[in-house]
This record gives structure tokens, sequence and C-alpha cells, in this order.
């Protein structure tokens, strides 16, 4: 059984490492055990796609920091932004750059 602390610290390992994969797989397990995700943990999962350039992944996941009541913040964002640039979607980009503002960030 895992907590929200073994999580996290697992989740940042493989964002270090650039293991998207493994990030998602491990937030799907999170989930699943009725662990809690937090911001860290959506945040690094996040870093971790953007690392892959997986901006669809990243968007989903900033989705789902909305749907669990953790408002994205400007790391979420960055990070996501990042992603949908190193994946070639400006256009994505540029949504979510026009959205910042209209979100509080704290």
């Amino acid at each position: 059984e895992h907590d929200a602390i073994s999580c996290s610290t697992a989740i940042s390992a493989c964002e270090r490492c650039g293991k998207w994969q493994i990030a998602v797989i491990l937030l799907e397990q999170a989930y699943h055990d009725s662990v809690q995700p937090d911001a860290i943990i959506y945040n690094s999962v996040i870093s971790a796609c953007e690392k892959g350039a997986r901006w669809q992944i990243a968007t989903n996941v900033l989705e789902e920091m909305n749907a669990a009541l953790f408002p994205p913040d400007v790391i979420s964002y960055s990070a996501t932004i990042s992603a949908c640039q190193k994946a070639g979607q400006w256009q994505h980009a540029l949504q979510l750059l026009a959205l910042m503002p209209k979100v509080s960030l704290t």
C-alpha cells in the first residue's frame, strides 16, 4: 500500500529520470490505492510528461488537477505549455497561456 509521501517520492524520481510512462502509471496506481494526489504529485507527473513532450497527457493531468480541486499553479501551466512547445503544439500552448490570467495562480 502506498501513501502520498512514497508516491510523491517515486513520481519525482521518475520525473528526474524522464520516465513519464512510469510516472503516469504511479499516478493511476495512487487513484487505485485511494491515495489522494496533491499538487506536488500532479506537477511531478506533468513535468515528467513535459520532458517526454507528451503534451496530451500533461494537459489531461492539468485537467485532473482541476477536477480533484487542486487548482493548477504556475508550475503546472509552465510545464504543460513547455510540453506543448516541445511537441510543436504551439496553438495549444497559446490557449493555455491565454487561460493563465483567468485563473488564480498563487
